[in-house]
């Protein structure tokens, strides 16, 4: 049994700076994207969606589609927070979009994912769905 933790250990002591060379790029994006931004970009609020900026973005809702089925703000779209990557194409490159889940668990790990490749007008926001349905300042009927 000690063997085989010291094989272990062993292992991912070696492992490590290859893993780590072979994602130098991403770390090097990851690592410029948090240099450069302020601590509250990427963020709105609940309360600031107002009726002018709804009408003006686009909803990404990164639940499971079972959540999405639930319910969800009118006109997102579900695209799961694992693949938003993977369906990048299907998130607009300029117009300001608000990527949500229940609390923003998921959709902060979204987010920060879209950003450092490159997505700008991607903004999480805060407290989720469950937090717009409480505060938001427009909801429409």
């Amino acid at each position: 049994m000690i063997r085989n933790l010291i094989a272990a250990s062993l292992f991912a002591l070696t492992a490590t700076p290859a893993l780590a060379q072979d994602n130098l790029a991403a770390i090097e994006a990851m690592n410029e994207y948090l240099m450069f931004s302020e601590e509250f970009d990427g963020i709105i609020l609940p309360e600031q969606i107002d009726e002018a900026i709804f009408n003006s973005v686009q909803f990404i809702d990164v639940r499971t589609p079972d959540e999405f089925e639930t319910g969800s703000i009118p006109g997102a779209v579900n695209i799961g927070w694992r693949e938003v990557l993977d369906r990048i194409d299907e998130i607009p490159e300029t117009q300001k979009t608000i990527v949500f889940c229940n609390t923003g668990a998921r959709s902060s790990q979204a987010t920060f994912a879209l950003r450092v490749a490159g997505r700008k007008n991607v903004v999480v926001m805060q407290n989720g769905f469950d937090g717009w349905k409480e505060w938001a300042a427009y909801k429409p009927e």
